[in-house]
């Protein structure tokens, strides 16, 4: 390990020399406040910038302990640190020459609070300091290059004197705003608490009372703060909790079983389902929706054309197609929107479903917390974005087309069956057909942004106002059948590289030689995200295919391993754009695969 002063001198010495010289810097230097260690150089000053890490020691950072003593602040604090390096460097850093010259930069992140590799907090060894921790932290440089040759005295400026500067700012305790970092880390202990007293209440979600729904834009994610209706709850759903740090919460409580948003076009529904929706994630103090909770395997149900389907059992909704399609295996390349959506619902069920007494408890591990319960689903459905022939089918089109040369069992008589077989609840905004007032359990009205229930009501008018449409949905839901994977049609080469795999915002992922869509994996919130889901199907692939375990056997190893290891199992190298994903969108990935091919298990059930 050398110094600071022997980095300098040794870019310095560059200044000129052909761009790829920088990868003699690589390595390990000791600063007089931290070590910086350069664990990748790039070979291009248009590639993807280098990578580099600070570890602050505890005697330095001096992060004192109340703020990361459990796993749930740990993670928040993690978070707040990357943030205030962020905002340190954006001050500080400057383009330096072509390319990305002078960058200096975290992984991007939203509004969300997730566990990522960016930062870590390190505890003392020393007795006398063992309630203050260090930090490390991962960050991007674009080092300095005017065309293709070495800025030397531009990036020893940069490294030596603007690195130190922001670690200063950043990642030293004494410099931070104390009350503005409590404030984030108890936030998300607060969201995290109420996020597990839900099972307990009998509830599904939880939307605090003065909560800020309403978002700027859709492509502006924070809060609409201008004429901004703040949530209140009906009287009849209200309830509260003591939370550790803020004591009393109120708001709406969301009961398990079937729950209609009813109401009038742009009067919030599709916005509180939103906000439910990423109820599963944590969220930064000032978002609006920091107390908006779910359960935390909450999937968002939708149609999805075109996509590819592999092998999903969809008999429980789709029957005796033309031809004599088997939809027990069903195969497509391009999906409509009713097979599309049933095979959603399926795959949810499949990796998330109730285990069986005596087999492995399903883990899953959301922003830091760990979920050992049956990880049953929640299902989320919003009618625009659904198959309408899939939803509903009523009494005068039951008149018209027989049921025996109907495929589909819509999903309003299956409704029913999926929470008493597998306790399965489903929230569904619907605005255009009161047939589901039959099926429902809670009936909720939102009316400019407010909410009321509207459940009594509901049901005297479907007892007032007989239907009359038969139910088709049998006695019972149907099986779920566990799929096994076909190792060789995963697939991550590309040319002459064996794993070659690129990320494109949230919704794009190269794998191999495919384009995977997920477009419409509507839970997927960061590009970090995306990046640990591509590592992971990769390291999925090379540890546990074996093409006798089922998808879900393997997402359980592949979350396991990642529990006890964390998220650098994943690469071969410290990665610090990696954010923490759940175990369905990492399931939905790989069922996204053109190429995937696989077996339907054979039990004795």
């Amino acid at each position: 390990m050398t110094n600071k002063e022997s980095l300098q001198r040794h870019l310095l010495q560059l200044d000129n020399r052909g761009y790829k010289a920088y990868k003699d810097i690589q390595g390990s230097y000791e600063f007089s406040e931290f070590t910086l260690i350069i664990d990748y150089v790039q070979g291009d000053p248009f590639a993807y910038p280098s990578k580099f890490r600070v570890i602050v020691p505890p005697n330095i950072a001096q992060i004192r302990r109340e703020l990361f003593n459990s796993r749930s602040l740990e993670i928040a604090l993690r978070d707040y640190l990357t943030r205030q390096f962020d905002k340190a460097a954006h001050s500080i850093s400057s383009l330096r020459g072509t390319g990305k010259s002078g960058l200096i930069a975290v992984t991007r992140f939203g509004q969300e609070v997730l566990e990522r590799t960016s930062a870590f907090i390190l505890s003392s060894n020393t007795s006398d300091i063992e309630d203050l921790g260090g930090v490390e932290l991962r960050f991007a440089v674009g080092l300095p290059a005017g065309g293709r040759s070495i800025l030397g005295r531009q990036a020893a400026e940069m490294l030596c004197e603007d690195i130190p500067q922001i670690v200063s700012k950043s990642l030293k305790y004494a410099n931070l705003n104390a009350a503005e970092c409590r404030r984030h880390v108890e936030t998300v202990e607060d969201a995290d608490w109420l996020r597990e007293q839900l099972a307990e209440k009998g509830l599904v979600a939880f939307v605090a009372n003065g909560s800020i729904l309403p978002r700027r834009s859709g492509v502006d994610n924070s809060p609409l703060l201008n004429n901004a209706v703040a949530f209140q709850s009906p009287p009849s759903l209200k309830v509260e909790f003591n939370c550790p740090n803020r004591g009393l919460i109120s708001g709406m409580g969301i009961p398990a079983g079937i729950t209609l948003i009813v109401g009038g076009g742009y009067h919030g529904k599709s916005t509180l389902l939103r906000a439910i929706e990423l109820g599963v994630y944590n969220r930064i103090p000032g978002d609006g929706r920091e107390f908006v909770v779910t359960n935390p395997a909450a999937v968002k149900i939708r149609a999805e054309d075109g996509r590819s389907v592999a092998g999903v059992d969809i008999s429980p909704f789709i029957n005796h197609l033309p031809q004599g399609r088997d939809t027990a295996q069903f195969y497509t390349e391009n999906a409509s929107g009713s097979t599309s959506q049933a095979a959603n619902i399926i795959e949810a069920l499949e990796v998330g479903r109730r285990k069986k007494e005596g087999t492995t408890r399903i883990l899953t591990r959301i922003h830091g917390l760990i979920y050992e319960e049956d990880l049953v689903p929640v299902l989320l459905v919003d009618e625009d974005t659904a198959a309408t022939n899939f939803m509903i089918r009523d009494r005068r089109m039951q008149e018209l087309i027989a049921k025996d040369k109907e495929p589909i069992t819509p999903f309003i008589d299956k409704v029913k069956h999926l929470y008493a077989d597998y306790g399965v609840s489903t929230i569904l905004v619907m605005g255009g057909s009161g047939d589901y007032f039959d099926v429902a359990d809670t009936v909720i009205a939102l009316e400019n942004f407010q909410a009321y229930n509207v459940t009594e009501k509901a049901k005297e008018i479907a007892k007032n106002y007989s239907i009359s449409r038969e139910a088709e949905g049998g006695e019972n839901f149907g099986k779920i059948t566990q799929r096994v994977p076909i190792p060789a049609s995963l697939d991550p080469s590309r040319g002459r590289r064996d794993v070659r795999v690129k990320v494109r915002d949230v919704d794009e992922l190269a794998f191999g030689t495919e384009e995977i869509d997920l477009g419409a994996v509507e839970q997927i919130v960061d590009r970090g995200q995306l990046r640990a889901i591509a590592a992971a199907m990769v390291y999925a692939k090379q540890q546990y295919m074996d093409g006798k375990r089922t998808l879900s056997e393997i997402i359980d190893l592949v979350m396991a391993d990642i529990e006890a290891q964390g998220m650098d199992i994943l690469s071969p190298f410290p990665e610090g754009d990696f954010a923490m994903f759940r175990r369905f969108e990492l399931a939905a990935a790989i069922n996204r695969l053109r190429s995937l091919s696989v077996v339907a298990k054979m039990t004795n059930d």
